[in-house]
């Protein structure tokens, strides 16, 4: 339990770090594009894409160890073992879409909730960061 605690722990704690740097960077380059306001919060979009993709990679890497590692548990349904089903089911998770076509069995299902809850909340800093964003940069245009 001490192991899984701290393997969750610093997973959260890695893609939490990778979504605050993606965010400051992209707070610092976004004054500097010298672009119409309007297209300014296109980068912006595509930056978060980026980040929550890595961080997502992060997930199905480590779900794809856990599922290859003895003692975590395994995933079962439309599930073969590779790395993509892997990514594939942190996708669904990280989003909180959940088909339900894979289920994890064992430990690994504690860090399937931790990735629900630290996809909510990273999903929603974005949104909250692309908010201001708006608001700073689409007054340009009144």
């Amino acid at each position: 339990m001490i192991a899984l605690t701290l393997i969750n722990t610093l997973v959260v704690a890695t893609v939490v770090l990778i979504h605050y740097e993606s965010l400051w960077y992209l707070s610092k380059l976004l004054p500097r594009l010298n672009i119409p306001a309007k297209y300014i919060i296109l980068f912006g979009v595509v930056g978060s894409l980026i980040a929550h993709t890595i961080e997502i990679w992060i997930f199905g890497l480590v779900f794809y160890w856990m599922h290859h590692e003895p003692g975590f548990g395994e995933f079962k349904g439309e599930f073969s073992g590779t790395l993509l089903d892997c990514v594939y089911f942190g996708f669904t998770t990280y989003s909180t879409l959940g088909f339900g076509d894979i289920t994890p069995t064992g430990d690994i299902r504690f860090l399937t909730g931790i990735v629900s809850l630290t996809g909510l909340v990273l999903i929603t800093w974005t949104a909250s960061f692309l908010f201001l964003e708006m608001q700073r940069y689409w007054r340009r245009n009144i």
